[in-house]
C-alpha cells in the first residue's frame, strides 16, 4: 500500500460524510467539527483536502452531479427505442423519490441553501445543462427530435423532473414524480 492510498481514503471519506451531512441538513447547519468527528478526521486532514469550507461543497457538489449524471446516463442507455427512451430518465427518477430520506435535489438545495454563491451555482448551470443535454440525447435516440425544438422540448422535461423533485421533497410524497412522467408522456405524443 502506498501512502497515497490512506490519504485519498481520508479524503473519500471526509467528502462521504460531508455529503451525507450537507443532504441532511443542509450546508449552513453542519460545521468542519462534526464533518471531523464523524470521519474520524482530523481538522488538518480536512483542510488539506479541502482549504476551506466553500472548497469542500464544491468538491462535494461537483462529484455528486458527475455521479448522478453517470447514473442517469448507465441506467436508461439501454431502454426501448421512442418515447419510452425519453421516460426512462423519469422511471428512474420515480424511483429514487420514493427512496426513505429522499429530501430533494442536492444541487437545487445546496444552490439555495448557499444563496446562489457563484461557485456552486456554476456547477447548479453545469448540472442543469448536463440534464438537458440527456434529454437531448434521448429525444434524438428515441426519434423524436424532428418534430420540434429538442432544446426546447427537453427544457420542458427538466421542468417537470426538478419541479417533482421539489414537490416530493416538500410533500414527503413521491407521486409528483409520476404526475410528471404523465405530463411528460402527454408532451411526447403531442409532438
Amino acid at each position: 500500500m502506498t501512502a497515497a492510498q490512506p490519504l485519498s481514503a481520508t479524503r473519500a471519506r471526509i467528502l462521504e460524510i460531508a455529503t451525507e451531512l450537507f443532504y441532511q441538513r443542509g450546508v449552513h447547519a453542519v460545521g468542519v467539527n462534526e464533518i471531523t468527528a464523524r470521519a474520524r478526521a482530523s481538522k488538518l486532514s480536512l483542510y488539506r483536502y479541502f482549504p476551506s469550507k466553500e472548497e469542500l461543497v464544491t468538491a462535494m457538489l461537483t462529484e455528486h452531479s458527475d455521479r448522478i449524471h453517470a447514473w442517469l446516463e448507465r441506467e436508461t442507455a439501454d431502454a426501448a427505442p421512442g418515447p419510452p427512451r425519453v421516460l426512462a430518465v423519469f422511471d428512474l427518477l420515480i424511483s429514487w423519490f420514493a427512496q426513505p430520506g429522499y429530501h430533494g435535489c442536492a444541487v437545487v438545495n445546496t444552490v439555495t441553501d448557499t444563496r446562489a454563491d457563484p461557485r456552486t451555482a456554476a456547477i447548479a448551470r453545469r448540472h442543469l445543462t448536463r440534464y438537458r443535454g440527456l434529454l437531448e440525447r434521448r429525444l434524438h435516440e428515441a426519434g423524436l427530435a424532428d418534430t420540434g425544438d429538442p432544446a426546447a422540448l427537453a427544457r420542458q422535461l427538466l421542468l417537470l423532473i426538478e419541479g417533482a423533485s421539489v414537490v416530493t421533497a416538500i410533500d414527503g410524497d413521491p407521486a409528483a414524480g409520476t404526475d410528471a412522467r404523465a405530463a411528460a408522456e402527454r408532451l411526447l405524443t403531442i409532438r
